[in-house]
């Protein structure tokens, strides 16, 4: 018989942590890219913080999540965008078959319409957003994925926004595979941003979790200058 892969047991033990409901219910939880306390962790898995603990344990030895300490209190977040990504990618591959029917439902209409995904804007209003630059040749192609144009920066402007200087933290800006749309939507420095600019604003606004919500303000100011979508907006 062929000797095992190396990689094997250590692609078991991270199949092993998703694969609990109680830790794949924080993992989603945490998808929004904010930090949470262990008792909201608990409360969104439906265990006791007793069991909560464990499972956070289990989560930073397995380095999905990472610990910060503000005082006396610890908070949580995923440990990285690659993270995030493969959690949202095993999510495509789970509901292949299923993806219209498990996106029709009400309580996910929200999410489908507007979220954060690990600090980026998500869903339909994402992919929107993505197209729209594209469209206008807003972007053009990176080593890493994609740069801001001339024609993108004066776009931006419209919006009310200059885009900062590329960091060596992260990578600025390239296509991400949006759960609910099947499609683009755009992530990196560039796209965290500009959440942040749309949420500034008073465009957008933080809904329950991972929704995003377009406010009064967002329909009149921010959806007149995207293209339209394969989804209709509220």
């Amino acid at each position: 018989m062929p000797a095992s892969s190396p990689h094997e047991p250590r692609l078991a033990r991270v199949a092993a942590i998703v694969a609990d409901p109680a830790r794949s219910r924080m993992l989603a939880y945490l998808l929004s890219g904010d930090y949470a306390s262990a008792g909201e962790l608990a409360r969104a898995a439906s265990v006791t913080p007793a069991t909560a603990s464990g499972h956070l344990a289990k989560m930073l030895e397995a380095q999905f999540i990472e610990c910060e300490q503000r005082g006396r209190h610890r908070y949580y977040r995923l440990a990285d965008a690659d993270v995030a990504h493969a959690l949202e990618s095993l999510a495509l591959v789970a509901e292949r078959g299923t993806h219209e029917a498990a996106w029709s439902r009400p309580e996910r209409e929200r999410l489908r319409q507007a979220r954060c995904c690990y600090g980026h804007l998500a869903g339909a209003l994402g992919v929107r957003l993505f197209d729209s630059l594209l469209q206008r040749e807003g972007l053009r192609a990176s080593p890493e994925g994609f740069e801001v144009s001339e024609p993108g920066r004066a776009w931006l402007a419209e919006l009310g926004y200059t885009p900062s200087a590329p960091t060596r933290k992260r990578r600025y800006a390239y296509r991400c595979l949006d759960w609910s749309e099947r499609r683009d939507h755009l992530a990196g420095q560039l796209a965290d941003e500009l959440l942040q600019h749309f949420l500034e604003r008073g465009w957008l606004r933080r809904g329950t979790g991972r929704a995003v919500e377009l406010t009064p303000t967002g329909v009149q100011e921010l959806l007149p200058r995207l293209v339209d979508g394969a989804r209709t907006m509220p």
